[in-house]
């Protein structure tokens, strides 16, 4: 259990393995243990490209103490503890989670209704999610996701392909991953710098997410620029925008805004009368 002094509010953590088609994927669960309204929804984790549930660290848990809400991440399978894959990674990766995996990881939650934090292309998954599954979706906020393929985008994936290429770097990652972070590199890089993703883009999506969205992105992000952000927000029904003095995490590097923003966002909808 983690305590957060300030609001004393305890949260309680859970951990279990849950079948999805091609595998098992590992789930963790903060719940508070007064949460501000049981009739609030959960909030759904979903992490980077090299990212894991472990990879959130204490945010998880700084969240549900700010929200008092119960919060779930998972790992996407291939990843963390999750069952490893073998198969080529496909160009249609984003839209196969929005379409497949996560509808199934739901049912077997037992989730009728949830809120979306993604980063990075977590946070362009929980945008096909919102679009795909709209009367589940309530909200979505949004971390350093892509729109589109920006030069800026293959140059910080490039420098990354280079920084991991340092084999002390290389076991800093794979300690998250164990045997199968070869797969979830290529996952990540064979994709995003494959001359028939370059064209890939948002824009098709955007217009099909009904509910709230608050797109934060950080002014210093090395794989994209604020446009990103901007985009996102301008392309959704009910788009917001937050830029932070930081880079491409801002729940680690600006984590006490990025709590109170989330905290604000699902507070003033649900003044509003939106059931989230």
């Amino acid at each position: 259990t983690t305590k957060n002094n300030r609001r004393r509010r305890t949260v309680q953590t859970q951990s279990f393995m849950v079948d999805v088609p091609g595998g098992q994927v590992f789930v963790q669960r903060w719940q508070p243990a007064s949460a501000t309204s049981g009739a609030a929804c959960p909030i759904v984790l979903l992490h980077e490209s090299l990212g894991s549930v472990g990879q959130w660290h204490d945010f998880p848990a700084r969240l549900a103490q700010a929200t008092g809400r119960e919060v779930l991440a998972y790992d996407r399978l291939g990843f963390g503890q999750s069952s490893p894959r073998s198969d080529a990674p496909s160009l249609q990766f984003i839209a196969h989670e929005a379409q497949q995996h996560f509808p199934a990881l739901v049912a077997a939650l037992g989730l009728e209704r949830y809120a979306l934090l993604g980063h990075s292309v977590g946070a362009v998954m929980a945008l096909h999610i919102a679009a795909a599954h709209p009367a589940q979706c309530q909200a979505v906020l949004s971390l350093s996701a892509q729109a589109y393929v920006q030069p800026q985008t293959l140059e910080g994936i490039r420098a990354a392909q280079r920084f991991f290429a340092d084999p002390q770097q290389w076991a800093r990652l794979q300690k998250w991953h164990g045997p199968r972070l070869d797969w979830v590199f290529r996952a990540w890089t064979d994709v995003w710098l494959h001359p028939d993703f370059a064209d890939w883009s948002l824009d098709p999506v955007l217009p099909q997410v009904p509910c709230p969205v608050l797109a934060i992105h950080g002014q210093h992000d090395e794989y994209g620029s604020p446009q990103f952000a901007q985009r996102i927000a301008a392309g959704v029904a009910h788009g917001q925008v937050l830029l932070l003095d930081c880079a491409h995490h801002p729940h680690r590097q600006q984590v006490a805004q990025v709590l109170a923003a989330a905290q604000d966002f699902l507070h003033d909808l649900a003044v509003a009368g939106a059931p989230v």
